[in-house]
């Protein structure tokens, strides 16, 4: 007969199986996003009407969460509502903007691995200016990280110009900015929740997209697509914003974020393989060498994390 201690090893190792396979799904179809922007480019738009139409698709969901989240006590007050939607402003619409305006002119593996140094910017940003130690050890996670990034940058550069200097630092900037924002963001997620801090952010973004859009151009413009358009953006509000932001909630509360972290990685690899698969981006040794690198030094950087 089965002990409790046995079924509750069980229990557990299912649990983190589960966590695993979400934290990594979730990290696929995240990083699939930079894939299906190229795909919205090559028919004809640009970044406003992309990150527009993502937002416009994916808010009813966030909207639903949002209102079931909102009963619960304790409530978020007028101010903290005021503070998400700054919150919402600057880690979401801000960070959403930059990132894709800058696929415009980068390849989808380069923007990945850019993005992927944002716990290096949030070290380095708390360093600065809140005065945190920074280890021995994080300072060479740091260095593996940049330089995987300067290789796979100069092997782009050398193919692709100038345009690759600008898309990168807007890239860059993208992942500054929602760096700024997960540091702001932790005093104020531990009193309303993570649901709720997300839910609400992503509606502040939305209305900044769309009326971003309706300064920049006409309104009834943006629902006048093509098919293709609005399938492509039902995808990429959907499989690549909705889904993978509440499977990666689901496989923190599982398993942790220190390990989620680490399966996430997962993510420039994949976008590497699919921009070589579906957008026939270059897929070479450079490149390859450079993701390692760069995933050496997260690695080194979420392991003292979890520790």
């Amino acid at each position: 007969m089965e002990s409790a201690t046995t079924r509750a090893d069980s229990v557990a190792r299912r649990t983190h199986v589960h966590g695993l396979v979400l934290a990594i799904v979730g990290a696929v179809f995240f990083s699939a996003k930079a894939i299906l922007a190229k795909l919205l480019y090559r028919e004809g738009i640009d970044a406003v009407t992309l990150v527009a139409l993502r937002m416009l698709l994916s808010v009813p969901f966030f909207a639903l969460v949002a209102a079931w989240t909102w009963m619960p006590r304790p409530r978020p007050s007028a101010a903290d509502a005021g503070r998400i939607a700054l919150l919402g402003l600057l880690g979401y619409y801000a960070s959403s903007m930059l990132d894709f305006w800058g696929l415009q002119y980068i390849t989808a593996g380069l923007e990945r691995l850019i993005l992927f140094l944002t716990p290096t910017f949030v070290l380095l940003l708390g360093m600065l200016f809140l005065g945190r130690r920074v280890t021995g050890l994080q300072w060479l996670s740091m260095g593996f990280a940049y330089a995987g990034i300067v290789l796979v940058f100069q092997h782009d550069l050398a193919l692709g110009g100038d345009d690759v200097a600008l898309g990168a630092g807007l890239v860059f900037a993208a992942a500054c900015t929602y760096a700024v924002y997960l540091l702001l963001s932790g005093e104020i997620v531990a009193r309303v929740g993570t649901l709720r801090l997300v839910s609400l952010a992503m509606i502040a973004c939305c209305v900044a997209s769309v009326v971003q859009y309706a300064v920049l151009r006409p309104l009834p413009g943006l629902f006048e697509q093509t098919a293709a358009v609005w399938g492509l953006s039902l995808l990429n509000a959907t499989l690549c914003t909705v889904l993978p932001v509440f499977l990666i909630m689901f496989a923190i509360a599982r398993i942790g974020a220190g390990v989620a972290a680490q399966a996430g990685m997962v993510g420039p690899v994949s976008t590497l393989f699919l921009a070589w698969w579906v957008l026939e981006e270059p897929f070479s040794a450079v490149q390859i060498g450079g993701t390692a690198l760069v995933l050496v030094g997260i690695l080194l950087l979420s392991v003292r994390r979890a520790g």
